[in-house]
């Protein structure tokens, strides 16, 4: 096991920085370690030696003759380094620096971090923080924190199987104490602080390899190591708020793939090529836990509804849309048993209300849900109540438990209307591990996520080789187009032209229907610079040549580049761009119009054919190429294996450098690179807070 399990399951706990004195931060741990019931052997450690809470004190970690698991450092940031010091000297596995001021603080503060670090290492120690309020450990009773959260009289330590991560403190523990008030099984909430050494993401790596924890939710203001990321949900349900969506940076980038690859929509491509599901905010990654809790397994998108109320019935149908799941639609023998039980005015297709009725007849309910659950073409349902009081409760909750027996399914509650109507209802569902949510749009968002925690989530290998070229820094799109040429990426037939003498025969040479393009070092938009002529044929050729020579202006010449005409076709853009993550690929909407519609997909280098498909379902591009107003298909299997090729060519070219292809033409029968552009140092900043 992990030695950061220590975090939550040690058997020995140190307080460097213990006294008697209330409302000192140094007092709070071993009170509640007390308060709560923690089985192990506790250590206050202060310079005074004595008894501290009726506990024998050290006056050093050093002196204590015993295995130590876990020692929290509490004393001011002067005092730390010898205290880590001290840690390391006594064989401690994992210290938790509590003590401010450091990377946190300034420039002086983040070389004392890295000290800290560094003396840890050494030891083979690993230390969390620092600027960190500690973690808990439900089944042991463990509270190795000061959060005022454990002083309340209300708050009840539990072994539950629902692990919080979070970087920030504060926040963390007042997530954890709004996940009580909702009664989710949270047993164990690790805080990482400024992440010195040990980060978020390790602990949850940690917590995954760990058989009581069921699910895991992370709130990080960082995420560098996706591999880790998809190992971890692949092993437990996941949920992530990673917060910085700032576009900071995209407004300086020089191409439409630059502009479009912004800082967040990188951290959303690579939290996509795992099974991980990033949640928006706070109430969603408690929803989050909520669904994971139950213990449910997504069966599929094929979702039923049985409401007592019509309204509510809409906005789950609504819900289920705009989370991209499916209404689903009941057998031929479903509508018949709906049709005997359900009221005339009542409504038997997907949403089925069986209205105010079931007040006076409390066993439609029952008899409803029994026969949705039998129907194979139902993956799970959503049972909605605008008010519950009463002994209905109890009885609608031992109902919605008692589908279990006929099919496991998932199942999850929207409850619209006060708690106090009923303040039964929520210990009832909990123990039937039914998820509840106050409106029919958190239920179906809650099935949406568990869902897609359930996506195959495999690292890609693809090969990658650089034997058709990389490009120089200046590449030009004739160079570009050699390399793609060379790797099988269709485009069109070209020649470059240095003077009028040669364009009448370069324009006969690809056809006689032409495209004209001014070859410019560094302009990345031709079309917006003028610098593209559409439809060019020997009658023009001359005259379009002189003008696109001279488009540097200055009295300077540029050569022009003479190719096929092809003929208009969709649109595509694909590019690649570089991150602290790794490259990503955009594709998306191409055209004049790229930036404005900015109807992109993007994922992290290598994808597949599937992934590919992925990135075209999620875009506009689905229904353009499936030929909108009666126009013929295009080519989607071109499209796809020349983006396999080209981001196989990409994948070996320098990190820091940008592509651009916009547009590749996609025809009803192939597709050919249009134009193409490179550049090289620029990247999308800011992935790291």
């Amino acid at each position: 096991m992990s030695p950061l399990s220590a975090l939550w399951n040690a058997n020995s706990v140190a307080v460097i920085g213990a006294t008697e004195r209330v409302g000192a931060m140094g007092r709070a741990p071993i009170e509640y370690l007390k308060r709560y019931g923690y089985s192990g052997r506790i250590y206050p450690v202060n310079p005074k030696g004595g008894t501290i809470l009726e506990l024998p004190a050290f006056t050093k970690i050093t002196e204590i003759n015993a295995e130590i698991d876990l020692a929290l450092v509490m004393v001011p940031a002067t005092s730390v380094k010898e205290a880590v010091e001290d840690c390391a000297a006594a064989g401690v596995k994992v210290v938790i620096v509590m003590s401010s001021g450091f990377a946190e603080a300034d420039e002086a503060g983040a070389v004392a971090q890295n000290e800290l670090v560094a003396i840890a290492k050494s030891a083979g120690m690993r230390l969390v923080g620092p600027n960190c309020i500690g973690a808990i450990g439900g089944a042991k009773g463990l509270v190795a924190s000061f959060s005022p959260v454990f002083a309340s009289p209300s708050t009840n330590v539990e072994a539950g199987n629902i692990a919080l991560v979070s970087q920030s403190g504060a926040l963390g523990y007042g997530m954890y104490s709004l996940g009580m008030e909702r009664g989710l099984p949270i047993g164990t909430v690790i805080t990482t602080g400024n992440e010195g050494d040990v980060s978020a993401i390790e602990v949850a790596t940690a917590l995954a390899a760990d058989p009581d924890v069921s699910a895991i939710l992370l709130y990080t203001e960082s995420l560098s190591d996706i591999d880790a990321l998809r190992e971890i949900s692949q092993k437990k349900p996941t949920a992530i708020l990673k917060v910085g969506r700032s576009a900071a940076g995209a407004a300086a980038a020089a191409s439409h793939t630059g502009a479009l690859a912004t800082e967040d929509k990188v951290i959303d491509a690579a939290i996509k090529s795992t099974s991980a599901v990033r949640v928006d905010d706070v109430e969603q990654l408690l929803d989050a836990g909520s669904i994971f809790a139950s213990g449910a397994k997504s069966l599929g998108k094929r979702v039923a509804i049985i409401t007592t109320s019509g309204g509510s019935g809409i906005l789950a149908t609504d819900a289920i849309e705009a989370n991209g799941l499916e209404l689903a639609q009941f057998s031929d023998a479903t509508l018949r048993e709906l049709a005997g039980i359900v009221p005339s005015y009542g409504n038997i297709t997907n949403p089925v209300d069986v209205t105010a009725a079931v007040m006076s007849s409390p066993d439609l309910f029952e008899k409803c849900l029994e026969v949705l659950a039998r129907d194979s073409g139902v993956d799970s349902i959503v049972a909605c109540f605008a008010v519950l009081v009463g002994s209905d409760v109890e009885r609608i909750a031992n109902a919605l438990g008692d589908v279990r027996s006929i099919r496991e399914l998932p199942i999850v509650v929207a409850r619209t209307g006060s708690q106090e109507l009923a303040p039964e209802a929520s210990v009832l569902f909990k123990k039937k591990s039914l998820p509840v949510f106050p409106t029919p749009d958190r239920a179906v968002a809650a099935l949406r996520i568990l869902n897609d925690s359930a996506r195959t989530s495999k690292k890609i290998s693809v090969p990658t080789t650089g034997k058709h070229g990389i490009p120089s820094d200046s590449a030009s799109e004739v160079e570009l187009k050699a390399i793609w040429s060379a790797a099988g990426v269709p485009v069109p037939l070209s020649e470059v032209v240095d003077s009028k003498d040669q364009v009448i025969a370069a324009i006969k040479k690809v056809g006689g229907r032409t495209v004209m393009k001014a070859i410019v070092p560094g302009l990345l938009h031709k079309s917006e610079a003028g610098g593209v002529a559409l439809d060019i044929t020997e009658s023009n050729g001359i005259e379009t040549y002189e003008r696109l020579s001279q488009l540097q202006g200055k009295g300077q010449h540029n050569s022009v580049l003479v190719e096929t005409f092809v003929p208009k076709g969709v649109e595509a853009l694909v590019g690649v761009t570089s991150s602290s993550l790794g490259k990503v690929l955009t594709v998306g909407v191409g055209g004049i119009l790229t930036e404005i519609i900015s109807d992109v997909s993007l994922r992290l280098l290598p994808v597949n054919e599937e992934v590919i498909q992925e990135m075209i379902n999620e875009t506009r591009l689905k229904a353009l190429f499936a030929g909108p107003r009666g126009s013929e298909p295009s080519d989607v299997k071109s499209f796809i294996s020349t983006v396999m090729k080209i981001s196989e060519v990409v994948a070996a070219w320098p990190d820091g450098s940008e592509l651009d292809i916009n547009p590749l033409t996609v025809l009803a029968k192939g597709v050919y690179v249009l134009d193409s552009a490179y550049s090289t140092g620029t990247t999308t900043e800011g992935i790291h807070h």
